[in-house]
């Protein structure tokens, strides 16, 4: 990351690299992080079934296994995570941030911040971190927060 951030979320594309990456953040003083592969081929937490996570904590590098379940979510097929154009996205991210919309892609985002949340110590589980995440849109600080960075973008 050359921002050289302290606390990170990484996804990678492939399985094998979760553990070697955590390694190398580790060594680069990165003070808790997390390396994801979604069993489904992508790189981030997933909600169609595991996720595989190496986590750095305390200098220490533990690889487990995750899924939705384990944080009150459900697993959904593949391809109820599709999007289309950047428009669509757009406005399906606009209304999962206003509290508009439920299902895959609202749960993969609440399930990958409360991850975020997590790793940063905002929240001591990632279960709290998904209900932090679920709070932060309903009362709307989600919205406010990209409708800063769209004003900030703008220029």
């Amino acid at each position: 990351n050359p921002a050289g951030a302290s606390y990170q979320i990484l996804g990678v594309y492939q399985e094998s690299l979760t553990e070697i990456l955590a390694s190398v953040l580790k060594n680069l003083g990165t003070k808790r992080a997390m390396v994801v592969h979604g069993m489904d081929g992508i790189d981030e937490i997933t909600i169609t079934g595991k996720t595989k996570v190496s986590e750095l904590k305390d200098g220490k590098i533990e690889t487990y296994f995750i899924k939705p379940e384990d944080f009150g979510l459900k697993s959904y097929p593949f391809d109820d995570l599709k999007g289309g154009n950047a428009k669509e996205n757009a406005e399906f991210i606009l209304k999962i941030f206003k509290g508009e919309q439920t299902g895959a892609k609202t749960d993969i985002v609440l399930l990958n911040s409360g991850a975020a949340f997590y790793i940063t110590g905002m929240a001591a589980s990632i279960q709290e971190g998904v209900e932090l995440a679920k709070k932060v849109i309903k009362d709307g600080k989600a919205l406010e927060k990209v409708n800063l960075l769209k004003e900030v973008s703008r220029g």
